[in-house]
């Protein structure tokens, strides 16, 4: 009777153990959640018309447009005439146009969306799929049912070499001194022979 009730005693803290185990097991693999971090490609009508790269600054998100696809016609070089902010007159190219996203697992929120169009700012929030292959971004005014949703793919890492220098260096200066070639040592110098002295007569 005694080991009986001796398990009966143990099992409490057995179950707790096994709950403590079970619940650090699964810490890793929420810590391997997909993140927002990275280059995300938006498509219209089949084709391209943006690259946005997402930089995680301890958990608070910031998105750039990292590269643009004008139409004939269009400036190249189109800077943000109507932001009224720190971003009036920037260039598109490498604009700061999402910002202050708050990760929470796979969702983001309190952050806000820049409209280089017209200048104007809206709240936004974001998801990114269980399979970290998409991203939705909903800017809104007021709530977040009067809002729209844009649905953006997952481009590799490979694609960051595509981008342009200066993006890279702005918003990911660590891979951008890994992108840089090694400066090649210049072999040494061979010393000059200087021709000795003709012996006196």
């Amino acid at each position: 009777m005694r080991n009986v009730l001796s398990s009966f005693r143990l099992l409490p803290i057995v179950t707790a153990l096994v709950l403590s185990a079970a619940f650090a097991a699964a810490l890793p693999a929420r810590a391997q959640e997909p993140s927002a971090a990275g280059l995300w490609q938006k498509i219209e009508n089949g084709k391209p018309v943006g690259w946005f790269l997402f930089v995680d600054h301890d958990g608070i998100f910031e998105g750039v447009i990292a590269k643009t696809y004008p139409l004939p016609g269009e400036d190249p070089n189109e800077v943000c005439s109507k932001c009224t902010d720190d971003r009036k007159n920037m260039p598109l190219l490498g604009l700061s146009f999402i910002r202050d996203m708050k990760r929470d697992g796979l969702k983001y929120e309190n952050g806000n969306v820049l409209d280089p169009r017209d200048g104007k700012i809206y709240k936004a929030k974001m998801t990114v799929s269980a399979d970290g292959q998409s991203l939705t971004m909903r800017g809104y005014l007021g709530i977040s049912l009067f809002g729209k949703d844009e649905t953006w793919t997952r481009l590799p890492d490979t694609s960051l070499a595509l981008l342009d220098p200066a993006v890279i260096a702005k918003y990911l200066p660590a891979q951008a001194a890994a992108m840089k070639p090694p400066v090649s040592a210049k072999p040494p110098v061979a010393a000059k022979k200087t021709a000795a002295p003709a012996p006196a007569h």
